[in-house]
């Protein structure tokens, strides 16, 4: 593959972070926020340019390549990994904006970081050139790293009746970050909650999510590479799943590691290493993360080469990036619940990797992204010649 040297360097970069981050993984547990060191060497690897325009500093980078280094981080760190992936896919969304919105965030600032909430738990009100917004939204991963960010909310006319859903992008001066991320899991993501008080958004600060359920935006004017015209869906589920996979991925590497050493008091002294039963944990457990992987980057490089050739892309094929991203973060849960279960008390510890691969895993899970009855229901739907709605996927 050929990669620029600044996209090469920027995954050298983040490779040789890897141990710096697994040593600051009870610190970002401690502070429940990724520590801002972290966030600043990532910074300076160039990682968060990785999906950026090049109009704007960026790198316009393979996906893949944006992928295999948030699998690589959330190998050494399950939070560390899952802020990266949610704040450095949003550049990618960003350039789907009107030049202008692009412009007020990497005017000024070529490094200023998005967060976001999609769920549209807000509301906004149709008003001259714009909207007016308010609302509480949750779980905003590694807001307090961001100086912007990216808010779903349905569109109310005066009549009170739902005309759209978009994303409404809102400087840093105009919501409030509340303090509420107590959890088990993935506690070092800081994903607190975001609240507007009502504020006026101009309409080009806002995307349709009926535009980007077709592969369009307005900021495809400027942005005229092939990487801002995949399906949104496909990008940013693959966004949620790939860190749960990278957890699987170091859940792994922990495991044997430690079963190398094990000896088991309660089977007379036998060496883990010798336990035919332990081995085939670790050929399961391997391919399904194995499998979770390849069948995630293979589905997008085939839209990816659709794109390439201009064609559309099937509905078929994005309801099967979602039926298999759901599917692979289940394989890669199953095969970390295999090798925790069979890991022996000492994973239990605190500072380990396993147990906390384990929580963060369970804990990513319940993102709507990976909601797996849905997704799968879709593709068999579609399967059997039902409609489906392809602005969602």
């Amino acid at each position: 593959m050929n990669r620029s040297p600044e996209v090469q360097s920027a995954l050298d970069g983040v490779r040789d972070l890897l141990p710096t981050f697994r040593d600051r993984a009870d610190e970002g547990e401690r502070l429940r926020v990724v520590p801002e060191a972290s966030i600043k060497e990532l910074e300076e690897t160039g990682f968060f340019r990785l999906l950026q325009p090049k109009r704007y500093g960026g790198f316009e980078a393979d996906p893949i390549d944006f992928y295999t280094a948030v699998r690589d981080i959330a190998s050494a760190d399950g939070s560390t990994g899952w802020v990266s992936s949610v704040v450095g896919v949003h550049p990618w969304q960003v350039a789907l904006f009107d030049d202008e919105a692009q412009q007020a965030v990497w005017g000024d600032d070529q490094n200023v970081r998005l967060s976001s909430s999609y769920a549209p738990t807000g509301k906004a009100v149709l008003t001259e050139g714009g909207f007016k917004l308010s609302g509480k939204w949750s779980f905003s991963s590694g807001c307090d790293h961001c100086s912007w960010v990216l808010l779903g909310g349905l569109v109310f006319n005066e009549e009170g009746q739902v005309v759209d859903f978009r994303t409404f992008m809102v400087p840093r001066e105009k919501y409030q970050i509340v303090d509420v991320w107590n959890v088990v899991g993935l506690r070092g993501t800081g994903s607190n909650d975001i609240v507007v008080e009502e504020t006026f958004i101009p309409e080009a600060f806002t995307l349709s999510m009926g535009e980007t359920g077709q592969c369009k935006g307005p900021g495809q004017a400027v942005n005229t590479s092939d990487l801002y015209k995949l399906p949104f869906h496909s990008i940013f589920t693959s966004t949620i799943a790939t860190p749960i996979i990278g957890m699987a991925k170091g859940a792994y590497a922990e495991h044997v590691e430690m079963q190398q050493k094990r000896v088991r008091a309660a089977y007379l002294g036998e060496k883990a290493s010798l336990d035919p039963f332990a081995a085939v944990r670790i050929a399961r457990s391997s391919s399904e993360i194995d499998a979770a992987w390849a069948l995630l980057m293979n589905n997008l490089r085939e839209e990816q080469e659709l794109v390439a050739r201009g064609e559309q892309i099937p509905l078929e094929l994005r309801l099967r990036v979602r039926r298999d991203q759901v599917l692979g973060t289940a394989r890669a849960i199953e095969a970390i619940d295999s090798l925790f279960e069979a890991s022996g008390g000492r994973a239990l510890a605190e500072g380990t990797y396993l147990q906390r691969a384990w929580r963060d895993a369970h804990a990513g899970r319940v993102h709507a992204a990976n909601d797996p009855e849905r997704a799968l229901q879709m593709y068999g739907a579609q399967q059997f010649g039902h409609k489906v709605d392809p602005g969602m996927y």
